[in-house]
């Protein structure tokens, strides 16, 4: 059965519902559902859906010409190859789709690139001169980001400017990834999406009919099992030093987010060195650079500000808990690490999550204009602010501190500054005072709105004190997993 997508799947079926001719690009990082999307969109339209695989440029041709002839053009009563590439394209044009738009999918079009590096040259002339005036839709579908977005889409490419759609695919929000387990307690579909994310491949390794405990045992934790592998096998594929990869994103996993915490972490004694195995990372949709949500443009060209986190759930809970324990688990001792490693810090291990979760709940309440302002910023904020004194909680001070989340409108004037809490015991009201005592020296020149976010309810005075303060959200468990 397949599941979400339908931001994705509106946008292709408005291309496809377009008069005029469609040249999309269509791209994302491994595993995040992009043939499967595709797939469901060609459903019940007719259609060529070409997968391009790692061969000679001879045998693409080959398997090309071969799915094109299939679909009864006129062509394929007289040869079973077309003698170049220009012939092949240029065939598309006669598939016998007549109530219906000719679309073609090309999937992993980089390795047909990487094959002959004319190809973008030969569509090009060919969308300029007949195809772009034609009832067709030509998709290229590619999992290298950087080629796709450093050669396919940059100016020097010849395809540059021709494309009438752009499409990143990202990984799932958790609104759609949790529609994997609808029978799950509303707490572990939060775990759940805070082990596997938003990646649809992950998901579906995962059975919805046992626990989640029961899973990360059989489908995470087991040698052999699809996941117990992913990690190395995606590094492999994609990258050259795994080892040296491995011990940076081990480092990031376990919570060293500066560039020479990494550094040190990973013993690489030059910080610009981590710095270009970072980007590799951050191109592969794995890591991903991270700054307050206040930090102006110049201070992000600084390669030493900002911080360093995992995008992906599923690679920070294995090199967590996997990569680290990685010797019992090839011993077969998968009951011992999940009793000993997994279960004592997996609350701790989700609350970085759950912050990501909590984000994501404010976004679709501002869709849904159920915010008491519309934000032009959303994030995460550190900095400098004031605190309540710890020897004497009356009094406030400067200190550095952190905001879970901050949204700013668009003049300054407006502020939800946002505390999440996921643990067992209800969100106190000295929490809730350390909360408002943030930014509260702003209370002068902008208006200050509070969220609190507990999966495990709040205290009675906070309760109390947000029935009489319109500027106090609350949001408990049952909300924010069924978006109440």
């Amino acid at each position: 059965m397949f599941i979400g997508r339908e931001a994705e799947l509106k946008f292709l079926n408005d291309r496809y519902n377009d008069t005029s001719g469609q040249l999309i690009v269509l791209y994302g990082r491994r595993r995040i559902g992009k043939t499967e999307t595709l797939r469901e969109f060609c459903k019940d339209k007719p259609h060529v859906f070409y997968s391009c695989t790692q061969s000679p440029d001879r045998v693409q041709l080959l398997k090309f010409s071969t799915q094109l002839l299939r679909e009864n053009i006129p062509a394929s009563k007289y040869i079973n190859e077309f003698a170049d590439w220009e012939s092949a394209f240029r065939a598309m044009l006669e598939l016998p789709y007549k109530s219906s738009k000719k679309l073609i999918v090309i999937d992993e079009f980089p390795y047909m690139c990487k094959g002959n590096k004319e190809i973008p040259s030969i569509l090009q002339n060919l969308w300029d001169s007949i195809l772009k005036d034609s009832n067709i839709m030509l998709i290229l579908c590619g999992s290298s980001m950087s080629f796709v977005e450093k050669e396919l889409l940059s100016e020097k490419n010849p395809l540059y400017g021709r494309a009438t759609g752009i499409y990143k695919m990202s990984e799932m929000g958790f609104y759609d990834a949790v529609k994997f387990f609808p029978d799950y307690s509303e707490r572990d579909k939060i775990l759940a999406y805070c082990v596997l994310g938003g990646i649809p491949h992950y998901l579906r390794q995962f059975d919805p009919d046992i626990s989640l405990e029961a899973n990360i045992k059989k489908n995470i934790l087991t040698k052999g099992c699809v996941l117990y592998s992913e990690v190395e096998f995606l590094l492999h594929q994609e990258l050259r030093e795994t080892p040296i990869y491995n011990s940076i994103i081990e480092a990031v996993a376990l919570g060293n987010t500066r560039l020479n915490d990494i550094s040190q972490k990973s013993l690489i004694d030059d910080t610009s060195k981590t710095s270009v195995y970072l980007r590799n990372l951050i191109e592969l949709g794995i890591i991903e650079r991270e700054f307050s949500v206040d930090t102006k443009t110049k201070e992000k060209a600084n390669s030493n500000r900002g911080t360093y986190k995992l995008t992906d759930n599923f690679f920070r809970f294995w090199y967590t808990f996997g990569f680290s324990n990685y010797s019992q688990l090839e011993d077969g001792d998968v009951d011992g690490v999940y009793e000993y490693a997994v279960k004592p810090t997996m609350q701790n291990f989700a609350s970085l999550v759950f912050e990501d979760i909590c984000k994501d709940f404010v976004k679709e309440l501002q869709k849904k204009n159920r915010l008491p302002f519309r934000y032009a910023k959303i994030g995460r904020w550190t900095g400098k602010t004031t605190v309540r004194d710890i020897n004497d909680p009356i009094k406030v001070r400067s200190a550095e501190s952190e905001i879970d989340i901050l949204c700013i409108s668009r003049n300054n004037t407006e502020y939800l500054i946002g505390e999440c809490k996921f643990k067992n015991a209800p969100f106190a009201y000295s929490e809730y005072l350390d909360t408002k005592a943030k930014l509260s020296e702003l209370k002068n020149k902008a208006k200050l709105y509070y969220a609190l976010f507990s999966i495990s309810g709040f205290d009675e005075k906070i309760t109390k004190e947000s029935k009489e303060n319109a500027d106090l959200l609350l949001f408990d468990l049952y909300d924010i997993v069924n978006l109440q």
